[in-house]
């Protein structure tokens, strides 16, 4: 997935969130910068991240991020890579050990923008992440790697006492409730 076919995905994504249909044109402007997958791009820049859901126990996981200090999705910089569906791939085995994979889904399944603190020399910026949807195979281990004090397969149902805030988490597992039933 190049930066032409993202660009065509984000101009055709569909949501029913309207929060999310006005970042819709922000990521589409984003793709016209040279540097915007690449962190030195100081303002803003790409991210991805990987929403593992395991439909057997009706479970997802997340990470307690060191530096930001909440449960979050797996995900990470794209470091200069146009193919975000790939990074996601990345984070999801470097952050949670996952290697086996029942099914994957290369469409965007979630987008968000946000911002992220200042953070030692690095200023304030935004996040503009791109997620997708990863299946692992059931009973899938986890571990934890140096970026988060903890990794957990938590129930859907439960998302939120780890991440009631986070809006977008919120959203996610909204879509993953409505669809999991096909999955």
């Amino acid at each position: 997935m190049d930066r032409e076919i993202l660009t065509t995905k984000i101009k055709e994504y569909k949501t029913e969130y309207s929060a999310e249909a006005t970042f819709i044109p922000r990521f589409v402007d984003l793709l016209k910068e040279k540097n915007a997958f690449l962190r030195k791009n100081m303002k803003r820049h790409f991210t991805a991240s990987a929403w593992i859901f395991n439909p057997y126990n009706k479970e997802v996981i997340l990470i307690h991020h060191k530096k930001l200090s909440k449960w979050l999705q797996p995900g990470g910089h794209a470091d200069g890579c146009e193919n975000l569906y790939e990074v996601a791939q990345k984070e999801a085995l470097e952050e949670t050990g996952i290697i086996s994979i029942q099914n994957t889904f290369p469409e965007i399944f979630d987008i968000d923008i946000h911002t992220i603190p200042e953070y030692k020399n690095i200023p304030e910026h935004d996040h503009y992440d791109i997620r997708f949807l990863i299946i692992p195979e059931n009973g899938s281990e986890i571990r934890k790697n140096n970026e988060s004090n903890e990794v957990r397969w938590i129930k859907l149902n439960e998302v939120e006492k780890f991440a009631a805030n986070n809006i977008s988490i919120k959203r996610m597992v909204e879509k993953t409730k409505s669809m999991s039933d096909n999955l």
